[in-house]
């Protein structure tokens, strides 16, 4: 409520201090990193099943797959209809994101779960801070990336049941996924 006693509305990405993003480029900002995200998440997938493509994990792998394609549909889709532009760096991505999933899937099926398991923890804590951000005007963008949210927590649990922490080094190596997976959306978010 405010001082005249009306209910407010919550409004996405309203600017706090000055030098803070307008609403406009707020918004511009999450759904280009999303873009670029489900973009890096396919890419990582096509790596892993490149090289993983007859073992027993791969037909679980590719339904994951099937999602982020799904997900990478819906951010293409709001992209153009939002008129953003894209991440400069999606050719970075496009290369990264495979040879992150190759590299993982060559250390075995648990190595490919665990790059699966961090990457999915990294984007939960950023779909949930996006989806926290967004006010009522944004409903139906909110609940698109609450809806990704709840697949993507999927895609942890199953790398979790497939014993990704069994994965050589597992503590270095999902530490050193995650450390990635933060830089590329930082630097998505601003490039």
């Amino acid at each position: 409520m405010n001082d005249t006693g009306k209910q407010e509305t919550k409004r996405s990405g309203r600017p706090y201090l000055p030098g803070d993003l307008t609403p406009a480029e707020t918004l511009a900002r999450m759904i280009r990193v999303d873009q670029a995200g489900e973009y890096g998440a396919r890419r990582i997938y096509e790596g892993q099943l490149a090289v993983l493509g007859r073992s027993p994990a791969a037909a679980t792998i590719r339904k994951m797959h099937e999602q982020e394609l799904a997900h990478l549909e819906a951010f293409d889709r709001l992209v153009a209809e939002r008129r953003v532009r894209p991440t400069l760096l999606q050719p970075v991505w496009h290369v990264a994101g495979f040879a992150l999933g190759a590299a993982t899937a060559l250390l075995g099926e648990k190595a490919a779960m665990a790059c699966t398991v961090a990457v999915e923890e990294v984007i939960d804590e950023h779909y949930a801070g996006q989806a926290e951000r967004l006010g009522e005007d944004e409903a139906e963008l909110k609940a698109t990336i609450e809806a990704f949210r709840a697949d993507e927590q999927e895609h942890r649990d199953i790398g979790l049941e497939h014993d990704a922490e069994g994965a050589p080094a597992y503590p270095l190596l999902s530490g050193a996924v995650k450390a990635g997976s933060r830089l590329a959306i930082w630097l998505s978010e601003r490039l």
